[in-house]
């Protein structure tokens, strides 16, 4: 028979019961540390609260890109400087590194790592994965000369064309001869820098003499290409004149998230794009023109018969939205300025005075350089601020057009007045705009109103003049201008040669 163990209803049969675990009591150490254990985690908040309050007021490793030039910012360079230092101070010393040995070699090995070793390219390189060249190979004298030799030279910045020729090896009567060729058609003074010459030198009779002209190609002119050739023992030139068409070329495409890249990616030329970015800036703020706008632009153009395109001047930038053009400008006068339709026909009109303050306030702080007061570092305040309640009514200086009317990074609520002859206004940090873009609005009228926004530490006004697309301190302009008149049939020329250009097919892309 087989008897049940254990208590409790246990299931297994034949199982034995563990004696019971009888605890053992902690040593004087342990309780020791139990008790030291106990205490630092009551007191140590207590402790360590000083000692974090005094390093979180003297914090000795501030962010030095904030607070240039103030204490905290040298407590933070000290720190770093000594903390260098330390570095250096404790730099581990090496001692020097003992070479190995010389061996001396006797001949026999000497020749045997000669063999095995790979030469460099300086010396000859007549060893290394073969036998060096035994008694039955025999050298020759002199290597043969290549027949002819083709070369490609460039006439730099401040090179002439007589020591081009003497650097790329012609003899001195072949230089003399040459001169005399192209002097007929050109002068050698007038070759333009970075023209290419392709160049083929015949056979010599001897190592001591210079080697032949055969032939000589460039081309001095866009529509000129000249080759000098040798034949019947004399050279003789070949001129040949190239067909040039000069009609403007335009582009066209849509605003992608780059106008630059937009222009390039639809063909435009870098010279032209630049032209054109320049211009625009002039008149219009690049902010405004948003992607899916168009691009405008029409520039000189020479194609030349081969291939060949030479872009020059730009003539016309214009900016379209929606189908309709909201900014047109024209290569116009001997001064090669652009104008726009608008500020042509307002040429003819009298402006009035420019106001004296556009807002009813008192100037905070003027034009020039000062310490941003959110930035904190020195950098140029384009304008003036005046000091004023919020919601004052802001008043155009003078007559003008709306050519921007919205957000402008930190000028918040923004509007920007073209006053035509490359005069314009701007006002920032209102609280709301009452003016839309386009608009015409007369000296006097109210465009918005005084805010906050933007990078702003109150409300006030920021404003800002404009001559040529480049700022000006408004207070040196507060005088009557007036604008020179303009020939009716001067005006009448200029749109007509606005719609001839306007006329030209654009080569688009989507």
């Amino acid at each position: 028979m087989w008897a049940l163990a254990g208590a409790g209803g246990g299931s297994g049969f034949g199982q034995r019961t563990a004696p019971p675990r009888v605890p053992v009591p902690p040593t004087r150490w342990q309780l020791l540390l139990g008790r030291l254990e106990h205490g630092l985690e009551r007191h140590w908040p207590r402790l360590t609260a000083p000692v974090e309050r005094a390093f979180a007021k003297f914090d000795l490793v501030p962010d030095l890109a904030e607070d240039l030039g103030s204490a905290r910012w040298f407590r933070g360079f000290g720190t770093m400087l000594g903390l260098g230092a330390a570095a250096v101070l404790m730099w581990p010393s090496f001692a020097p590194l003992q070479a190995a040995p010389l061996t001396l070699l006797d001949d026999a090995a000497h020749d045997e790592f000669r063999v095995q070793g790979i030469r460099p390219l300086a010396f000859g390189a007549d060893n290394g994965r073969r036998m060096n060249a035994t008694s039955a190979v025999i050298p020759l004298a002199a290597a043969p000369e290549r027949p002819s030799i083709d070369l490609t030279a460039t006439l730099g910045a401040g090179d002439s064309f007589p020591r081009m020729l003497q650097r790329a090896g012609l003899a001195s009567t072949d230089i003399v001869r040459v001169l005399d060729l192209v002097g007929g058609q050109v002068k050698p003074g007038a070759i333009p820098e970075g023209t290419r010459f392709s160049i083929r030198l015949g056979a010599r009779t001897s190592p001591a003499q210079p080697r032949p002209l055969e032939q000589l190609s460039f081309r001095p002119r866009f529509d000129l290409a000249l080759d000098i050739r040798r034949s019947g023992g004399g050279l003789a030139l070949a001129s040949n004149a190239i067909a040039v068409d000069t009609s403007p070329q335009r582009i066209r495409g849509i605003v992608g998230a780059s106008l630059y890249r937009s222009a390039r990616a639809a063909g435009a030329p870098p010279s032209a794009v630049q032209d054109y970015l320049r211009t625009i800036d002039e008149h219009m703020a690049f902010e405004e023109i948003a992607p899916g706008d168009e691009f405008d632009l029409v520039f000189a153009n020479r194609r030349a018969g081969t291939g060949e395109q030479q872009p020059g001047d730009l003539l016309y930038a214009g900016v379209v939205r929606a189908g309709k053009p909201v900014l047109q400008l024209l290569r116009w006068g001997n001064d090669g300025a652009f104008y726009s339709p608008q500020g042509m026909a307002e040429g003819a009109q009298e402006t009035t005075g420019f106001l004296g303050a556009p807002v009813n306030g008192h100037i905070t702080s003027g034009y020039g350089s000062r310490r941003h007061p959110i930035l904190g570092y020195v950098r140029m305040h384009a304008g003036i601020d005046f000091a004023a309640s919020w919601g004052a009514p802001v008043y155009a200086a003078t007559d003008g057009r709306v050519s921007f009317a919205g957000w402008h990074g930190g000028h918040g609520n923004y509007v920007r007045l073209d006053h035509g002859g490359g005069i314009g206004t701007g006002y920032g940090h209102m609280s709301r705009i009452a003016v839309a873009p386009g608009m015409s609005v007369r000296r006097g009228q109210v465009i918005g109103y005084v805010g906050s926004t933007g990078l702003s530490t109150g409300p006030h006004l920021h404003y800002e003049m404009y001559r040529g697309g480049q700022t000006v301190n408004p207070m040196s302009m507060t005088s009557i201008v007036q604008r020179a008149t303009v020939d009716p049939a001067q005006l009448a020329a200029f749109r007509s040669k606005l719609a001839q250009i306007t006329a030209i097919p654009a080569n688009r892309s989507h």
